[in-house]
């Protein structure tokens, strides 16, 4: 007579070293990029709460003296009016596109009525509007009012082109060499005039409104939904068999 022996295999998780120490660092890299889109949806939901609020405000004169960076932040975004007389013949010009074309944002020293200058962005004009004689109707001259949002001092992107001052092309707000290139004595700012047409159409100034992406939600998922996937990946590759009668 024979007897029969049925042999039966589970599977247990047995993690190797090598496996373990590849995959717990990048499981914690994954998870602590997770966390710091989380704080970084924290923070970008706030700014654009503070953003909103200060373009709801009405506009108040821009304030004298601002002479620091952090005069300047308290008031960034903030609808502001400014008096004074525009000094044409010192134009300085930022590369911009509007609506798929090259142009350019025209940025004026104005002389303040009460005393000192300030640097305004006047609007965009496309490439072959940047000579000013194209556009005479728009050099306004005399005393004007201008309406506008105070924007500060702007730090250059990693593939954004370096200033090119002797050909007065600015790829980036750098306000105080701006403003040493015009000749004036200016706070680290720029009113970046709103909406009100200029007489000719040029320059185009821009609206009293700011869309800013806020996608830190949907990255923090992702890099959370890796840290799942390269967990239940590891737990799947470190498990084998094991015999055993039955």
């Amino acid at each position: 007579m024979t007897t029969a022996t049925s042999r039966r295999e589970a599977l247990r998780f047995r993690p190797t070293l090598r496996a373990t120490a590849i995959a717990l660092p990048a499981f914690l890299v994954l998870i602590a990029l997770g966390a710091w889109q989380v704080q970084r949806l924290a923070s970008k939901t706030e700014l654009i709460a503070l953003i909103e609020a200060r373009l709801a405000a009405p506009a108040a004169p821009l304030p004298a003296g601002l002479l620091r960076p952090g005069d300047v932040s308290g008031i960034a975004f903030r609808r502001v009016t400014v008096a004074g007389t525009l000094l044409h013949d010192r134009e300085i010009y930022l590369v911009a596109t509007r609506r798929g074309k090259f142009g350019f944002h025209v940025v004026t020293p104005l002389r303040r009525a009460g005393g000192g200058f300030v640097l305004v962005d006047r609007g965009w004009v496309p490439v072959e509007a940047r000579d000013p004689a194209r556009r005479a109707a728009g050099q306004i001259g005399g005393a004007v009012t201008i309406e506008g949002l105070v924007r500060a001092p702007q730090e250059p992107g990693w593939f954004t082109p370096e200033n090119d001052p002797a050909k007065n092309y600015w790829f980036w707000r750098d306000v105080p060499a701006m403003a040493a290139f015009a000749g004036v004595d200016a706070p680290p700012l720029i009113v970046e005039a709103g909406p009100a047409a200029n007489p000719g159409g040029l320059p185009i100034g821009r609206a009293f409104r700011f869309d800013i992406a806020n996608d830190h939600l949907q990255y923090a998922i992702t890099w959370f939904l890796l840290a799942a996937s390269l967990a239940v990946i590891y737990v799947l590759s470190q498990r084998s068999p094991v015999s055993e009668n039955g």
